[in-house]
């Protein structure tokens, strides 16, 4: 994927353009929140990332939870598709992104949990009455909509 954003960003520089993310609200027995302490700017958030081309978008949400956490995805359900102004950010390096946010909620999963991976800094489930505070702004309506109780699939 690196290779296709660098080939995209040598064409138009850091005007924006429009990117696919998919995570996965994955789920323990005790219905705690799977989160991972982001890498790039150590907020802790839902693991997921960026489509690749020729992908799925559910393929895409597991690999990106096994690269961020270790953990193998099974059956997942769509959660919510998040889009529009509020989801248009710039990245630190000044790259703006127009993203479109598909998350997935999971309760089966297997594999050994990793602390810490290549994009993670630590990786652990919350109760979602006890979140952390530093939490990834780019993902703040999902954890609302999340945390609020609203019905899925949410279009937004």
């Amino acid at each position: 994927m690196a290779d296709y954003i660098r080939e995209i960003r040598s064409l138009v520089g850091n005007t924006k353009i429009i990117m696919v993310a998919c995570g996965a609200l994955v789920f323990d027995a005790d219905n705690r929140l799977l989160l991972h302490k982001r890498g790039d700017n150590g907020h802790w958030g839902i693991p997921g990332g960026y489509l690749e081309i020729g992908e799925t978008v559910a393929d895409a949400a597991r690999r990106e939870v096994f690269e961020e956490t270790g953990l193998r995805l099974g059956k997942m359900v769509l959660f919510g598709i998040y889009s529009g102004v509020k989801n248009e950010w710039i990245h630190p390096n000044g790259d703006e992104v127009a993203n479109v946010l598909i998350d997935f909620v999971c309760t089966d999963y297997e594999g050994e949990l990793l602390q810490v991976t290549e994009e993670s800094l630590d990786v652990r489930f919350f109760p979602l009455d006890e979140l952390p505070a530093k939490l990834f702004p780019g993902q703040r309506q999902i954890f609302a909509d999340l945390i609020s109780g609203k019905r899925a699939p949410i279009i937004s």
